[in-house]
């Protein structure tokens, strides 16, 4: 039995104006968190220079987020069932207005982290529920047309989290990044706290605390090895550590999901071998998605010079594409090989993304777009065909446990695939920053020629012939760590693109028609 208002009876009090006005409650709320997740990314060269930190700290703030998202997906149904649809929408809005305003006013870098990990936990718990409250309150033959505008919204919010970021930081500070949201926060939790079913379970939920534990525990080792290794040794005993407890509480975490009973995943759905062989496309490709969201704009500052706004509008055009293909290539989903949709998804990424290794401070803005609105145009053909052939062969009692679970593992690759990308930068980076400095002796003709020049000019602007050589040296050295960054750059987009092509491999081993069974 349950207590509280149903959806029937605000049907009966609101009549069928209700539907409007309790999915723009949940369209408004699922917006602002996803906008959330990419508004970041413009302002990584900001808060590097803000905090005096490197790269792979920066990017915590959009793998923190990430990870907290993925890990509190599992909590939503015990939510539900404990505080019902409207005290857990309302709880995860507060929540979530916590971490913006911690991230707002903090002094410290890792009290903004922290604010980021509440966004996330609060973004990744709301999200199911809303879907959930949209699917009960449209009828059977309306709810794929409803799923498919909340789809399309929020890949446009994907699109515009860059933009609205780049404004922020334009014409107010980087903080604001954090702040923007807020009023949409509060229209949704006012809406929310009137039109969301109250409903909830009496007697309390089973939930696997082990379980939950485990994965959280194993992805902060693994994001906290990965982040700090660079600086304190990859061989120290600190990453060692680190090390060793993710991979022990990784396995421990699949053994125990193993085990039956009430756990977090089910992982019997993998002996389907279209389904598992879905879950590692989903994976792979998460890591690429995920990377390429955050690496394009982040390239755009750093290696072109250009300001957080144009960074932003870069990836408004991929993401406009991204919404205007979907209904198109979802209905195709039903007719062509998913082999078939899932590859020419992943060339597309690959063939958007391939063109970026060669990218440096003199390519064409409009060249760098293009490249975006080719390689997302691949996530309109993945996404549809990855879930529909996942799902296709489940029992209907499989469903939601199934959907669930490739969508942990796409997001869950996207989170790990980011960190692990940025230490992959950074290495790269000092890897080729040494080398060209090693180059940097006498015999080098044209960093002579360079000093030379910069002597001159300093000499011509009134600088003290005592400065000429440490201001030409100065520049010199950043003009290497230039080059090492965009060649580090271009390593990094090469590494994407390899993995879209890894990704193929289980795309090519599914069944060739999309009726193909086990």
């Amino acid at each position: 039995m349950g207590t509280g208002e149903s959806v029937d009876d605000l049907f009966r009090r609101y009549g069928d104006s209700y539907r409007v006005l309790v999915t723009a409650a949940g369209m408004t709320a699922s917006f602002v968190m996803v906008i959330s997740s990419t508004i970041v990314n413009v302002a990584i060269p900001d808060v590097m220079g803000a905090f005096g930190i490197g790269q792979d700290q920066a990017q915590l703030m959009a793998t923190a987020f990430n990870v907290a998202m993925v890990t509190s997906q599992l909590l939503n149904a015990w939510v539900v069932a404990v505080f019902g649809q409207r005290y857990g929408f309302c709880g995860t809005l507060l929540v979530f207005t916590i971490g913006s305003f911690i991230g707002g006013f903090a002094e410290d870098y890792g009290m903004i982290v922290f604010g980021r990990v509440l966004q996330g936990a609060a973004a990744g718990c709301i999200q199911p529920l809303i879907m959930v409250t949209i699917f009960q309150v449209f009828p059977a033959d309306r709810r794929g047309f409803a799923m498919g505008v909340y789809g399309m919204g929020l890949t446009l919010a994907v699109g515009l989290g860059p933009v609205l970021g780049g404004v922020a930081i334009e014409l107010l500070d980087w903080r604001y990044i954090f702040l923007a949201p807020i009023p949409l926060v509060f229209l949704a939790l006012g809406l929310g706290f009137i039109f969301m079913p109250s409903v909830r379970k009496e007697g309390g939920q089973a939930f696997d605390w082990a379980g939950y534990a485990l994965i959280n525990i194993a992805l902060f080792c693994c994001m906290t090895g990965l982040t700090d290794g660079q600086r304190e040794g990859w061989v120290s005993n600190y990453t060692t550590v680190y090390s060793l407890i993710a991979l022990a509480c990784g396995i421990g975490f699949v053994l125990w999901q193993a085990r039956g009973g009430e756990t977090l995943i089910d992982v019997s759905l993998f002996r389907n071998r279209n389904f598992a062989l879905c879950a590692i496309i989903a994976f792979t490709f998460g890591m690429g998605n995920f990377g390429t969201a955050y690496a394009v704009p982040v390239f755009g500052q750093l290696v072109q010079g250009q300001t957080a706004l144009d960074a932003g509008n870069m990836m408004l055009p991929a993401a406009l594409i991204v919404v205007l293909a979907l209904p198109f290539t979802g209905r195709l989903a039903d007719v062509i090989s998913p082999r078939v949709g899932i590859m020419a998804g992943l060339a597309l990424f690959c063939l958007g993304t391939l063109p970026m290794a060669g990218a440096d401070a003199n390519t064409p803005y409009l060249h760098l777009v293009l490249f975006a609105v080719v390689a997302r145009g691949g996530m309109s053909f993945t996404m549809p065909f990855i879930m529909s052939t996942a799902l296709r062969t489940l029992r209907p009692e499989q469903l939601n446990a199934g959907g669930g679970t490739i969508n942990f593992c796409r997001q869950l690759g996207g989170s790990l695939g980011l960190n692990a990308w940025v230490v992959f930068l950074e290495v790269r980076t000092h890897y080729h920053s040494d080398i060209l400095a090693a180059t940097q002796s006498a015999d080098n003709t044209s960093s002579r020629e360079m000093l030379s020049d910069v002597g001159r000019i300093l000499g011509e602007a009134g600088v003290p012939s005592s400065i000429h050589e440490p201001g030409a040296l100065h520049y010199l050295g950043q003009v290497v760590h230039a080059q090492a960054n965009t060649i580090g750059f271009q390593d990094g987009f090469l590494i994407l693109a390899i993995s879209f092509l890894f990704a193929m491999i289980p795309a090519w081993l599914l069944g060739r028609s999309r009726r193909d069974g086990n």
